[in-house]
């Protein structure tokens, strides 16, 4: 399962996971994880392309809105996280496993 290799690549790169599928509201999040100050929610997808525009493209407005309106509820209900700035990153699983990380490939406001 992506979300799987994902997980282990994160746990693997430094990240500590905080939820897996995290639901509420308009929609899910696949993975929530901090690394120092950081607070990532990340869209796991499985893609036959790596490039940056197919990985931004793989998301598109109306799944990126839902994602920053969970992540808005994720923050209510565990305030612990609330001074961090978050963040939205893609991680791109490709059928051989090769892991490609966007950091940041959505803002809020895009």
């Amino acid at each position: 399962m992506a979300e799987n290799t994902a997980a282990a690549w994160l746990e693997s790169s430094g990240w500590r996971l905080v939820a897996r599928n995290w639901r509420k509201g308009p929609g899910e999040i696949d993975i929530v994880a901090t690394r120092g100050g950081e607070l990532a929610f990340v869209e796991v997808k499985r893609v036959d392309a790596f490039g940056v525009e197919a990985l931004s493209a793989s998301v598109g407005p109306v799944k990126r809105r839902r994602i920053v309106e969970t992540a808005k509820l994720f923050l209510v209900y565990h305030r612990e996280f609330e001074l961090m700035a978050p963040r939205f990153d893609v991680i791109a699983i490709r059928g051989d496993a090769i892991i490609r990380y966007l950091e940041r490939a959505f803002s809020e406001h895009t």
